[in-house]
């Protein structure tokens, strides 16, 4: 039995997607740890010091003391979250709606439950001060 060009083709790139997704859901990435930034704390403004108990109550379990990533997610202090490519607007969508991962492996981003629109403003303003002062603008 003689096996077509178009058979031989069609089954190599079916091979290779299969071992791409097995690669892919067997890669462990870095180390836990490897994500997780030293952050210098700036004087904060009166609504960043709002955001910051905030953070601290609502987000830090998983994005770590001043947003420097943890274990269970990633840092906020992080070059992903500068304002150019993650604006004001896409921390509250991922507060109130949650958000599919997409840049790093901790897993999607459940809603944070509780936390209002302006919450999210005084967290976001913490954020970004907080960002400013390690360099990401």
């Amino acid at each position: 039995m003689r096996l077509s060009k178009t058979t031989i083709s069609v089954s190599a790139g079916v091979l290779a997607i299969g071992a791409f997704l097995l690669w892919r859901a067997t890669s462990t990435g870095p180390a836990p740890t490897e994500h997780i930034v030293a952050v210098d704390m700036p004087k904060l403004s009166f609504q960043a010091e709002r955001g910051q108990d905030l953070f601290a109550a609502n987000c830090a379990a998983c994005h770590g003391d001043n947003a420097g990533g943890a274990e269970q997610g990633p840092p906020l202090i992080h070059r992903i979250y500068e304002p150019n490519h993650h604006g004001d607007q896409a921390f509250l969508i991922a507060a109130t709606q949650g958000v599919r991962a997409h840049h790093w492996r901790f897993g999607n981003m459940p809603p944070v439950e509780g936390v209002s629109r302006r919450q999210v403003a005084d967290i976001v303003a913490y954020v970004r001060e907080v960002q400013k002062a390690n360099g990401i603008f």
